[in-house]
């Protein structure tokens, strides 16, 4: 009876105890209350026999908070009812979850930040901008004596939990202009209004009106961006070290992400597409938009599946990583790129990825490499030569192509290649589509005093041509016969698609050629054959 009349007492003056004390001092009394109610409760369910169903603990969602045993004798005699221990459970539950909803009790407080508290509706019938966009205030606003970059301070881990939530934005969710770091934002879904504007992105961290970085170590995570067709999905204006990990962004009209300026944004384990398909979409032909775009330095795009965009990467920033990403985001035939390096993107490398029917596009040459990759459906790497004509430093090694027998080469030049100069196009393997390298060998035979080798159909760059090596062998002469003596021979002509070996005498002769247009310098090329690439080829659509 002791035991049930502090029960009352405390359930009676708890609403008191829980709004003047600290965030501390209330969640023991939510425990301890919540852990005693269940007495009198329990007293009346017997009394009058109502029946009682057990639920599972599973029902019961967390809210990272946990709830400690009462040590009281009634509830040790009573461990083995299983409904005690439920109303246990949901009592502080009830009690925890009536705190975590009220923004002076909880989110001051704590270093999780819900948006629901600041009145953000999680079910998507209603506007939460201004909500969102108050939760970010706040967790902004936390005091910190630490800096991350100088003048940007370390929030601490601090979490904005959108808990699940399916959140309507009419516009952009922004951080405030006194900026700082380590900071998560995870666990929900953000989708844009009718009336979001078109040329802005859901989520917009930096300032074009700040030249300095303000921000860095953001994590968004565990998010879903539904852009309604309504301009683009995250948007980062000069960050440092960004990451953005198991994200789904869909329905974008202009990018999916855009990174400007800055450095070092991680992009891993993310899901990118204009129009949600698994590929053969009837409106393939009509996408649009960009998934990615890296205007920017030292970033990282790793395990990232783009499903469907006009192009699926553009880069314009140098020393960037793409490793692992699957593209079937529109075939090349429908005019789709799978990555495209803009001019000036220079000492890039795409490693280990699955280009599906959609090709690389190279406008920049310069110290590129491509290397482990496999090309679906005809999917090539196409270079273009640009106004200055140069492939410098560029490798395309180790590479699987897998075609339809329709005779695509594997590597194609668009445009006048003037220098050339330490590129490896070699090691490549191809089932259905023609090689192409920058090394070629091939034996000619025959009885005659001239023996011509085509090479046009291995060389990538067919008219030039600085290295070559070749072989004469006669069957009939050896060192047994002292009598007979070695024709003479000699390399009589290159041409942009053969080479000629000519002898004094006619002989049965094998000729065997090694060429090598990997490395010439300036002065080799000024004496060298230049020709214009044949243009595209490509196999025909399948309607």
């Amino acid at each position: 009876m002791h035991e049930f009349i502090s029960t009352i007492r405390a359930v009676l003056f708890f609403p008191q105890i829980a709004f003047r004390a600290n965030y501390t001092t209330r969640m023991r009394a939510s425990t301890y209350v919540a852990s005693c109610w269940p007495h009198w409760l329990l007293i009346s369910t017997i009394a009058y026999s109502f029946p009682i169903q057990h639920r599972d603990p599973s029902v019961w969602s967390s809210r990272n908070l946990q709830s400690g045993p009462l040590n009281s004798r009634f509830l040790t005699a009573l461990r083995g009812v299983g409904y005690t221990r439920n109303y246990m459970r949901s009592g502080s539950r009830w009690w925890q979850g009536r705190l975590l909803q009220n923004e002076t009790n909880f989110n001051c407080s704590s270093p999780i930040f819900y948006p629901t508290a600041n009145g953000a509706d999680p079910t998507g019938s209603s506007d939460s901008t201004a909500a969102l966009q108050k939760t970010i205030n706040d967790a902004f606003e936390i005091a910190s004596s630490f800096d991350l970059l100088k003048g940007i301070r370390d929030l601490g881990g601090v979490q904005i939990h959108l808990g699940g939530g399916q959140y309507i934005l009419s516009k952009p969710l922004t951080i405030p202009e006194l900026g700082g770091g380590n900071i998560m934002i995870y666990g929900g879904t953000l989708r844009a209004a009718n009336t979001f504007p078109t040329d802005r992105f859901l989520v917009e961290l930096g300032s074009e009106e700040i030249s300095q970085p303000n921000y860095e170590d953001i994590v968004l995570q565990n998010l879903m961006l539904d852009c309604n067709y309504r301009g683009g999905g995250i948007l980062l204006l000069n960050p440092i070290r960004i990451t953005i990990s198991d994200c789904y962004i869909t329905h974008f009209s202009s990018v999916g992400i855009s990174v400007h300026k800055g450095h070092e944004t991680f992009i891993h384990n993310s899901f990118l597409g204009q129009h949600i398909t698994v590929g053969g979409d009837p409106q393939e032909r009509n996408f649009s938009g960009t998934a990615i775009r890296l205007d920017s330095n030292d970033n990282d795009v790793t395990d990232v599946v783009i499903f469907s965009a006009q192009i699926g990467i553009e880069v314009l920033g140098q020393a960037n990583i793409i490793k692992g990403v699957h593209c079937y985001n529109k075939a090349t035939g429908w005019g789709g790129t799978g990555i495209m390096m803009r001019k000036g993107a220079t000492q890039n490398r795409i490693i280990g990825c699955y280009m599906d029917y959609t090709g690389i596009v190279l406008e920049e040459s310069n110290r590129i490499t491509i290397s482990n990759s496999y090309f679906l459906g005809d999917a090539f790497i196409l270079l273009k030569a640009g106004t200055s004509g140069t492939a410098f430093g560029l490798s395309i090694v180790d590479n699987i192509f897998t075609g339809s027998d329709h005779g695509v080469p594997i590597v194609q030049a668009q445009g006048t290649f003037s220098l050339v100069k330490q590129t490896r196009v070699d090691d490549n393997s191809a089932a259905g589509m023609a090689l192409r390298s920058t090394r070629a060998r091939v034996s000619v035979s025959g009885f005659g005093n001239s023996w011509t080798a085509d090479l046009s159909h291995v060389l990538l760059f067919p008219g030039a041509v600085a290295h070559v090596q070749y072989s004469f062998y006669t069957p009939q002469l050896n060192a047994t016969n002292a009598t007979a003596t070695f024709p003479q021979h000699a390399l009589q002509s290159i041409t942009s698609s053969s080479i000629t070996v000519v002898s004094d005498r006619p002989v049965d002769a094998v000729v065997s050629f090694s060429v090598d247009q990997s490395s010439y310098g300036d002065n080799e090329m000024q004496n060298m054959y230049h020709v214009t690439s044949r243009g595209l080829q490509m196999a025909p659509l399948k309607h």
